[in-house]
């Protein structure tokens, strides 16, 4: 299992549609979804503050590297057109369990 971890903070006003946007039933989740590697997106909210993390599961590394050749124009016009929704995103690392 190979997992990428994004801390974001949503643009004030903004909250609902960017949970629309990178839940696990989303926009980025349904593009991941073309390929039969990816394994879900969890989207957490925060107790408090502002930072949303979400945890995207890969079968592995290859996987999403794999995936990003193949569909890269539609990843880059939705992070594009995502970018309106986030103040900050921070990418937490890329993981691989043991």
């Amino acid at each position: 299992m190979f997992v990428i971890v994004w801390a974001f903070e949503p643009q004030a006003g903004k909250e609902r549609e960017f949970e629309r946007t990178y839940s696990g039933d989303g926009e980025w989740a349904k593009l991941f979804a073309r390929s039969p590697e990816y394994r879900g997106t969890d989207l957490l909210r925060p107790a408090r503050g502002r930072a949303y993390l979400t945890i995207d599961r890969w079968a592995s590394a290859d996987a999403f590297a794999a995936f990003q050749l193949k569909w890269q124009s539609e990843y880059e016009a939705l992070d594009r057109r995502s970018e309106a929704l986030t103040a900050r995103e921070t990418l937490i690392g890329r993981f691989e369990a043991v």
